[in-house]
C-alpha cells in the first residue's frame, strides 16, 4: 500500500507491504525497515520500526504525537479520491480540484474546449508522480483557474466544467 503524506508541512510517500515499511522524503534518507502497530488504547498505539518503538496518539485534524513530539500529518490516498469522484453527481458546473498539494506539468485541455467524460484534462506531478486529472463529466471547460509549473494546495479548483 502507498500513501502520500505531508508531515508538518513536509511531502513524503509510505510505503507498506507486508511488515515492511519504506518511508521517503525529498532530501533525506530512506527508512526501510520492518514494522508492527499494536493499539494500545482507542486512538493510541504501540509503533515498532526496526529496533525503535514509539508510543503514537492520534488527535484531532492530523495531529499526531510521537513519543510526546507532536506533528501535524495529512494522508492522501487515491482510492478515496476516486471514490469520492464516482459518487459524485454529474449535474451542473463541476469543480476539478487538485487531489494532494503539487505542481500543474500540463494543461490537456483550455478555455472553451469540449470535454468528454473521463478525458484527462490536467496532470499535477506530487511526489514525483505525475496525476492525470479527467473530467467527471462531457461539457465545456468554463473555467481554467491555473497554468503549468503553478504550485497548487490540496483542493484547490485547476478548472471548471459546466
Amino acid at each position: 500500500m502507498k500513501r502520500e503524506v505531508q508531515v508538518n508541512g513536509h511531502p513524503a510517500q509510505i510505503h507498506t507491504e507486508a511488515q515492511r515499511l519504506r518511508y521517503d522524503r525529498d532530501g533525506h534518507r530512506s527508512v526501510l525497515a520492518d514494522f508492527e502497530i499494536h493499539e494500545l488504547e482507542p486512538g493510541t498505539h504501540w509503533v515498532r520500526i526496526g529496533p525503535n518503538s514509539y508510543r503514537v496518539t492520534v488527535g484531532p485534524q492530523g495531529q499526531v504525537a510521537v513519543n510526546g513530539k507532536h506533528f501535524q500529518i495529512e494522508v492522501f490516498d487515491p482510492r478515496n479520491l476516486r471514490t469520492a469522484t464516482r459518487a459524485a453527481s454529474k449535474d451542473g458546473r463541476q469543480e476539478i480540484q487538485s487531489p494532494m498539494p503539487g505542481k500543474v506539468v500540463r494543461l490537456l485541455a483550455k478555455l472553451g474546449d469540449t470535454v468528454e467524460e473521463g478525458q484527462g484534462i490536467v496532470v499535477v506531478e506530487a511526489m514525483k508522480m505525475q496525476n492525470e486529472l479527467k473530467s467527471p463529466k462531457s461539457g465545456k471547460v468554463a473555467e481554467v483557474r491555473t497554468k503549468p509549473e503553478a504550485t497548487v494546495a490540496a483542493g484547490e479548483v485547476l478548472l471548471v466544467i459546466e
